[in-house]
């Protein structure tokens, strides 16, 4: 798709909503789009907690979460290649943590952090074997990166065989929870 300006000096984007959510016209941020762009995770505000919800798209459609919906409230979503893998901070007690919920299994890994950081951000990897996270430790901001490949299996583009893992050796990563 090539982009080029209209009219007088503004731009076509061809911009259009994410869907209706069915939450009125609250507040959405944090958007983060799977790597193939059919799923969309944002941060809506229910009940006084930040929540993450899942989307189809275009449709709008959501989708289930398991355990990570009674982990709230949420906060940086970040989507593997086909969805199946969900990464988000959640806050438990004093604490934030960075978990990652497999949506073909229904599992949810808890990410050992150092005691004394705080994370703010996260960025899975579209392949869902690696992470970044912006640390505050010291009053200073810092990004540790951790390898996951011992820890979830790849969700690379569908058709492409996929070994290790939740699901068994040989299954193709078909991006169907």
């Amino acid at each position: 798709m090539l982009f080029g300006p209209t009219g007088c000096g503004g731009w076509s984007w061809g911009r259009r909503s994410a869907g209706p959510i069915g939450l009125g016209d609250g507040n959405r941020q944090d958007p983060a789009l799977s790597g193939n762009g059919r799923l969309l995770a944002s941060i809506v505000e229910r009940g006084g907690r930040e929540t993450v919800i899942l989307q189809e798209q275009p449709s709008g459609r959501l989708l289930p979460l398991g355990p990570l919906q009674r982990q709230q409230p949420h906060r940086s979503p970040s989507l593997s290649w086909n969805g199946r893998y969900l990464a988000v901070l959640v806050q438990q007690g004093s604490r934030r943590l960075a978990v990652i919920e497999d949506r073909a299994t229904g599992q949810l890994q808890r990410l050992p952090l150092p005691a004394d950081s705080e994370p703010q951000r996260l960025s899975l990897a579209p392949d869902g074997r690696r992470l970044a996270i912006e640390v505050v430790r010291g009053g200073r901001s810092q990004v540790q990166m951790f390898d996951l490949a011992g820890l979830l299996e790849p969700d690379l583009p569908g058709g492409l065989p996929t070994t290790g893992g939740g699901l068994g050796g040989g299954v193709p990563a078909t991006g169907k929870p």
